[in-house]
């Protein structure tokens, strides 16, 4: 039997998000691009085991790399073993990369990963160009998701 096109794969699911991100940067624009990662990588990904905590975007000789990024060991694969915080190239179309490069040169922003997830069985990351967060503008982060809190609760128990 044959498999239709609008079926989704089986493999397609979210591995990790980077929550902090949200809190701490602005968000001004996102990117997908895929990753070049080892056998042993993607067996861990697909186990779910990875960390985006402190991890950032950098440029060597115009190609994109995630630094910092944690992908735990494959046990079953002792002896071919990553590095778990090995540097790992980025794959982004050459229009997407030049737009990048030049938007963080120009504007002064960063680049950090939000998210990685499998695709059509391509291990995914989603980018986001963001600009830091003043001290005042976290304080008003939280009293807006406090005072939503709240009238959820009033909402709720009203009803």
């Amino acid at each position: 039997m044959k498999q239709q096109k609008s079926e989704k794969f089986k493999s397609d699911f979210v591995v990790t998000v980077n929550r902090k991100v949200r809190f701490d940067y602005l968000v001004i624009e996102t990117f997908e691009a895929g990753l070049v990662l080892t056998g042993s990588e993607v067996k861990s990904l697909r186990n779910g085991n990875c960390r985006l905590k402190d991890s950032y975007v950098v440029f060597r000789k115009l190609e994109p790399y995630i630094q910092s990024m944690y992908i735990s060991p494959y046990r079953p694969a002792a002896d071919r073993n990553h590095d778990p915080e090995r540097r790992r190239k980025l794959l982004l179309h050459s229009y997407e990369l030049k737009r990048l490069i030049g938007q963080l040169h120009q504007k002064g922003l960063s680049c950090v990963p939000l998210e990685i997830y499998f695709k059509k069985g391509k291990a995914k990351v989603k980018l986001a160009l963001v600009k830091g967060k003043k001290k005042g503008d976290k304080r008003e982060a939280v009293k807006r998701k406090e005072m939503d809190r709240s009238a959820r609760r009033a909402m709720k128990h009203s009803r």
